[in-house]
C-alpha cells in the first residue's frame, strides 16, 4: 500500500485550502468531512439512524441531517455526542477504506480527518501526521467569518478537540498557515517534494 498522510488541525486552521493544494499537484485527499456530509445528506446511509435514534426533529423537511440543531446538542451533551459518533464513524471509516484502494496512481495519498489524534481512529493507516496549523485567535475569526458558526459555538468545538500544543507535539511536518496563501502554497510545495523524495524511486 502507498504511503498515507493524515491531515489534521484544529477548525478554521485551513485544513481545506492544504488539501486543494495537494490535490491540485495530483495527490488524492480523501476528506472524512466529505464523507460525513455525504452519508447524513438527502438519502444518506446514514439519516435513518440519525433519525431513528434521536428523533424527526433532526431531520430537515429534505430528508438530511439538520446540523445546526444537532451541533447545538452534541455540545451540550456528551452522550449524544457519543450516539452520534457510534453511527457515523464506522460508515466513514469503511468508506476511507474504499477510497483507499482506488489511490493507487498517487505517490502517496492523504486521509484529512479533523479529528485525527482524537479519535484515533486512522492512526494506525497513517505514514505521517501533516498539522495544519495557526493561532487559536485566527481560528475563531476565520470560522465565525466564513460559517454560520458563532464565537461561542467555535470556541465549545475547539475546547472538544486537543490543544494545540499537544497536537503539534504529535506533528511529523506542520504547515503554518498563519500568514499569506503564498506562504502557505509555498510549505505545501516543499513538502510535496520532501515526500517524493521520501516515497518515489529515482
Amino acid at each position: 500500500m502507498k504511503p498515507i498522510i493524515g491531515l489534521t488541525g484544529g477548525i478554521g486552521c485551513g485544513k481545506t485550502t492544504v488539501s486543494d493544494l495537494l490535490i491540485k499537484l495530483g495527490i488524492t485527499v480523501i476528506d472524512t468531512d466529505e464523507i460525513s456530509r455525504a452519508i447524513t445528506d438527502i438519502n444518506g446511509i446514514a439519516v435513518s439512524a440519525i433519525k431513528r435514534n434521536f428523533g424527526s426533529d433532526y431531520i430537515t423537511a429534505q430528508g438530511a441531517l439538520d446540523r445546526t440543531r444537532m451541533r447545538e446538542l452534541v455540545f451540550n451533551d456528551p452522550a449524544a455526542k457519543q450516539q452520534l459518533e457510534a453511527i457515523l464513524h464506522p460508515l466513514i471509516q469503511q468508506q476511507v477504506i474504499a477510497d483507499i484502494q482506488q489511490t493507487s496512481h498517487a505517490p502517496y495519498t492523504v486521509i484529512s480527518v479533523p479529528l485525527l489524534l482524537e479519535t484515533q481512529h486512522y492512526v494506525a493507516l497513517t505514514t505521517r501526521v501533516l498539522v495544519v496549523d495557526c493561532s487559536e485567535e485566527q481560528q475563531i475569526a476565520r470560522v465565525t467569518t466564513t460559517r454560520n458558526i458563532t464565537a461561542e459555538m467555535v470556541r465549545k468545538v475547539m475546547a472538544s478537540q486537543i490543544s494545540r500544543q499537544i497536537r503539534l507535539q504529535y506533528a511529523d511536518d506542520i504547515i503554518d498557515n498563519q500568514h499569506s496563501y503564498a506562504a502557505t502554497q509555498a510549505q505545501v510545495l516543499a513538502l510535496h517534494q520532501k515526500y517524493l523524495n521520501l516515497w518515489v524511486a529515482d
